[in-house]
């Protein structure tokens, strides 16, 4: 368990400055971009860390300031991203310390942390889909094994985002189990939705022209959703219900033209709708307006778009693989994944309605409301304590041997 035992910062004090690298702000938000916004708000809010945020970018990098939340500080020099990551996949030279000066804690937030010249390292690994399933992973997704476990040889501590993930990082790579921690996300906080006068959803897109209820999905395109499948058991479900949509809101990733194909193939093509990538408002209206939340996938680190739905008071049908079941509990709907009629015939039941699906979306908003920021700083900064005090005893260590 972390220490509570009080921190020790650069300068003596009790607060701990971190320097959380939230290059993920930068572009459109993504699943990693919203950890880093709310992990930075929930630590900002903390009267025992210092927080502040940098970006390795060189031209973008004057962009960040804007999108931290308050009270993260912003200061760095500028970071040449390509050239930097090349010196840092073969050594500890130059140091992140040369560009945004020295903190107790440097937390890397997608898989990769910067070589430090003073203080601890913390590297987020949201999952290993990589090394689980390398067949569904793009090139530049599959050099992170070799760059995690570069971290660890340098004695990075790790964070993940679930026990699951934890318990597979110390499984693939050996790590001490001690210095792998498990923190769960926050769930990124929506605008409310936008309602009509009557209480019904005024939504971002228009449903194909007969239909008036909807399967959400919610996600980038990507092999890892899984959304043939989905298309597959929509197929089925739409031979019965005639005024039944499918809508899958998410940008395309790589792989999604094994989407199209699926969608083209399928005799209910037209009632199936991709908006495209939607956010904000947009996302918490087509939560609102949906009538269940498919998420078929494979595998996940955490699962963050069930949880959302939860909120929401959307019901969830989602497969138990990875982190889902830890995450969504007794909370869902799981069924296993790969199987389109099992996907269908959970689908159909939750769409029946009745009490029982009364009761899932009542655990599911009881669920829901645990998976705070302030959660997520709390577990964060116990990690940077111990982080930190473990490489102040390092060096005494090393020269004890």
């Amino acid at each position: 368990m972390p220490s509570e035992r009080p921190a020790t910062g650069a300068r003596g004090s009790e607060v701990l400055s971190v320097a959380l690298d939230a290059t993920p702000l930068l572009g459109r938000p993504t699943g990693v971009g919203a950890f880093c916004g709310g992990a930075l708000a929930g630590l900002a809010a903390r009267p025992d860390v210092s927080a502040s945020a940098f970006a390795v970018s060189w031209r973008r990098r004057h962009l960040l300031a804007d999108l931290v939340p308050a009270g993260v500080g912003v200061r760095q020099r500028a970071m040449p991203a390509r050239p930097l990551l090349r010196a840092w996949r073969r050594g500890t030279v130059p140091p992140v310390d040369w560009f945004i000066g020295r903190h107790d804690v440097v937390h890397g937030t997608n898989f990769v942390v910067p070589p430090t010249a003073h203080g601890a390292r913390v590297a987020t690994v949201h999952d290993l889909t990589v090394v689980r399933f390398p067949e569904l992973c793009d090139g530049p997704t599959l050099a992170y094994p070799d760059l995690i476990r570069r971290s660890l040889a340098d004695g990075a501590w790790i964070h993940t985002p679930s026990v699951y993930v934890a318990g597979e990082v110390v499984e693939a790579f050996g790590a001490d189990p001690d210095r792998v921690r498990a923190v769960h996300h926050g769930v990124p906080a929506l605008p409310p939705p936008d309602l009509g006068a009557d209480g019904t959803a005024v939504l971002p897109f228009v449903l194909p022209a007969g239909t008036r209820r909807y399967v959400l999905a919610l996600g980038t395109i990507e092999p890892r959703k899984d959304y043939p499948s989905l298309v597959a058991a929509f197929t089925a479900l739409a031979r019965e219900d005639p005024d039944l949509a499918l809508v899958i809101v998410g940008a395309d990733g790589w792989g999604s033209d094994a989407v199209s194909r699926a969608i083209a193939a399928s005799p209910a093509a037209g009632r199936i709708l991709r908006p495209g990538y939607l956010s904000g408002r947009d996302v918490a209206t087509a939560l609102a307006g949906a009538a269940v939340l498919a998420f078929p996938s494979v595998y996940e680190g955490f699962g963050l778009p069930p949880v959302q739905a939860m909120a929401a008071g959307t019901p969830v049908v989602t497969t138990a693989v990875g982190a889902i079941p830890e995450v969504v509990g007794d909370a869902a709907v799981l069924i296993a994944p790969g199987d389109p009629d099992a996907l269908a015939g959970a689908l159909a039941g939750v769409l029946a309605g009745g009490d029982e699906v009364v009761r899932l979306v009542a655990r599911g908003r009881d669920r829901a409301i645990r998976f705070t920021w302030d959660a997520c700083a709390s577990g964060l900064a116990g990690l940077y304590r111990d982080a930190a005090a473990d490489s102040r005893t390092a060096p005494a260590r090393g020269s004890a041997g």
